[in-house]
């Protein structure tokens, strides 16, 4: 297994940054007008519930948002990730869920996790790399990627996740 390297302190404290903004100020926390999946997501370790809906046209996540309550990683995860993907594909929607989960888990580096995805995402992994902070907190991982796994149900065509599975 590829251990990614710990965070300076610098790194550290724009992670917490970026990861304070968006759980107090999360973006796309709605409701997908005609959206074409929705999927439900609950972390009972911590009391995270989050429904992720998005539409998907022609393969494309045309719109991606999340209602729901958390602690602030979840919400803030939730809140990026809406971001990241709203206009990408599916294919690269997964790809960046891999990446984002082996960031998180502490599988890869954000270099690593770059070459897993498309140029166009490997911008968007700068602030994602933000959630790998939790990889030194066991418990948080499952915090920041449950929305991850609640948009993957989704499009999957499933209503429901658990991080218990």
């Amino acid at each position: 297994m590829n251990q990614a390297a710990p965070l300076s302190d610098d790194l550290r404290t724009l992670y917490q940054d970026i990861i304070l903004d968006h759980g107090k100020r999360p973006r796309n926390f709605r409701v997908v007008e005609h959206h074409t999946c929705k999927a439900q997501g609950n972390n009972p370790m911590c009391g995270d519930r989050v429904t992720v809906t998005a539409r998907v046209n022609e393969g494309v996540l045309a719109d991606v948002a999340f209602e729901g309550k958390g602690c602030a990683i979840s919400i803030a995860s939730a809140s990026m990730m809406s971001e990241a993907l709203a206009g990408q594909s599916q294919e690269s929607a997964r790809a960046l869920y891999e990446a984002v989960h082996d960031l998180c888990t502490g599988k890869i580096d954000t270099d690593q996790a770059k070459a897993k995805v498309t140029p166009a995402l490997a911008d968007s992994l700068d602030k994602l790399a933000s959630l790998s902070g939790v990889r030194q907190f066991p418990v948080r991982v499952k915090c920041a990627t449950l929305p991850w796994h609640a948009l993957m149900s989704c499009l999957d065509g499933q209503t429901q996740t658990t991080t218990e599975k």
